[in-house]
């Protein structure tokens, strides 16, 4: 079999000790110092806000089976459930797309086996450890999917496994590790310089050479006298001794500087808008807005297009294909406030767009026995009506 990666690399032996077989593990060196790999790039505050922030809001956002003519959803397909309710009776289909796109995010591929009834139609979906998958190539360019199971391996067609991944099948996490290394070497240089010991608040000279003995005696006295809890004070020096303190340095200033550049180019890695890893230096409430929506253009639609071909491919079969369809909802990301939404559905209300019903249930409302007509409700007319009968009295009298 061709591998779906190229040739296969030639077989190599090397102890655990090996830096090389550290890449079995998904955990590769950087020129920092740190090894890099999924739980260790996780320690980084700014990777663990963009790996949560996607993969939750992909898993938040709502997926639904459309009718390409109408338009309308199709409730009655077994797929509706498992991608809008429940992938498993454990397991919710928005926790699903959470935990498959946090490992695409971490190891570069995310797997569910689709498990189905006699008939062939989809039941539930099974969340698989990217580790217990291997992707090959058919001769005839058809991929499949060899999957480890608790009784061996076994090939399985590309039908029920559905596969996200991504770009270039490669982790975020392994292609930005040069970043997120420097970043995790700056978190444990800044935790030792403040741990105890590690740097003093100030220093006492004198002009007498002092014993061991003098020195843990001035040490004690010093810290009795202004410690913490009593700074502030006065310090009596006597014979000739002086204190000097100690301050932070410009260089500390460039240090704090290098950390929140960090920040960014690992907002670049995973394409998130730094204002969402909550890097605001250079955020304003204009910008933040627009980046907002940059979030849903630049780093959700890759993400969701995936999903929503994936779901097609493996819970619809062709000739379904050709009538439905499967969207996510992103409505609720293009609306910032509450006032810019209820603006947004009367201007859809007016121009005919939308029912009453359809903005209620947008709402999530009840219907409206009398709410499924398109007509402007901002306008009155009376076209149709009756006009009232005259008033003998008012006609005019003959001569």
């Amino acid at each position: 079999m061709k591998s779906a990666f190229g040739p296969k690399p030639e077989a190599k032996s090397f102890t655990l000790t090996d830096p090389e077989a550290f890449q079995l593990f998904g955990i590769t060196g950087t020129g920092a110092g740190v090894s890099i790999g999924p739980r260790s790039a996780m320690k980084v505050p700014a990777v663990a806000c963009a790996v949560s922030l996607i993969a939750e809001t992909v898993g938040s956002l709502p997926a639904k089976v459309y009718d390409r003519d109408t338009r309308e959803t199709d409730k009655a397909h077994p797929a509706y459930a498992l991608i809008h309710d429940e992938a498993n009776p454990w397991t919710s289909a928005e926790a699903l797309r959470v935990q498959i796109t946090t490992d695409a995010l971490l190891h570069g591929h995310g797997f569910a086996l689709v498990v189905r009834n006699d008939a062939g139609a989809p039941l539930e979906l099974h969340r698989l450890e990217p580790g217990a998958v291997q992707i090959d190539t058919l001769p005839d360019g058809e991929p499949s999917y060899i999957v480890a199971f608790d009784d061996g391996q076994r090939r399985v067609p590309f039908q029920d496994i559905l596969h996200i991944s991504a770009f270039g099948g490669i982790a975020p996490v392994q292609l930005g590790r040069e970043a997120i290394g420097l970043a995790l070497a700056f978190e444990q240089h800044i935790a030792k310089l403040f741990a105890n010991g590690g740097k003093p608040g100030g220093i006492l000279r004198s002009e007498k050479n002092l014993g061991d003995e003098a020195k843990s005696k001035l040490a004690a006295s010093w810290t009795a006298a202004h410690g913490a809890g009593r700074s502030g004070g006065t310090a009596i020096l006597d014979e000739g001794m002086t204190y000097e303190s100690v301050t932070m340095t410009l260089t500390d200033a460039q240090f704090a500087e290098n950390r929140l550049e960090q920040i960014r180019e690992i907002a670049r890695t995973f394409r998130v808008p730094p204002t969402m890893l909550f890097e605001l230096t250079r955020g304003t409430w204009s910008n933040t807005e627009e980046m907002a929506r940059q979030f849903l253009q630049v780093t959700l639609k890759p993400w969701l297009s995936s999903w929503a071909w994936a779901y097609a491919r493996c819970l619809l079969t062709p000739d379904e294909r050709k009538r439905l369809y499967v969207e996510f909802v992103t409505d609720d990301l293009l609306t910032t406030t509450a006032a810019a939404r209820a603006t947004a559905y009367g201007q859809y209300r007016a121009m005919g767009a939308m029912t009453a019903n359809e903005v209620r249930g947008g709402l999530n409302l009840p219907p409206l026995a009398d709410g499924n007509t398109l007509s402007n409700p901002f306008t009155t007319t009376t076209t149709g009506q009756t006009p009232p009968p005259d008033d003998p009295k008012d006609k005019p009298k003959d001569d």
